[in-house]
């Protein structure tokens, strides 16, 4: 997450370059709910302390409104068609989802 998040805030920062100007906040798509547990929530246990400083970044970022996190279902998650072998019948599903061109599909 906090490596996303740090995407999306240069993102935010180049769009005004390009005439665009994004005032609300993005929204970060996540299937993991601890993660998002952990990053609302202020306070941080034992089994954390390695992600703490992550979980700052990311936190700061909730509370001064550029982000808004929502979850997803790991079963509705596009992501998981760029970082994960799928089955045939979930692949399918996140690509129409998607809306990729099935390259065995006739023009």
């Amino acid at each position: 997450m906090a490596t996303t998040t740090s995407e999306l805030m240069w993102l935010k920062a180049l769009l005004p370059s390009l005439g665009v100007f994004h005032t609300s906040a993005m929204q970060l798509f996540c299937d993991n709910q601890v993660a998002l547990h952990i990053a609302k929530n202020l306070v941080l246990h034992e089994c954390t302390k390695h992600i703490e400083l992550d979980c700052h970044f990311v936190r700061e970022k909730l509370e001064a409104g550029d982000l808004e996190f929502l979850y997803i279902s790991s079963k509705q998650q596009p992501a998981d068609i760029f970082t994960k072998a799928l089955r045939k019948k979930q692949f399918t599903l996140l690509r129409d989802k998607l809306g990729m061109i099935d390259p065995h599909a006739p023009p």
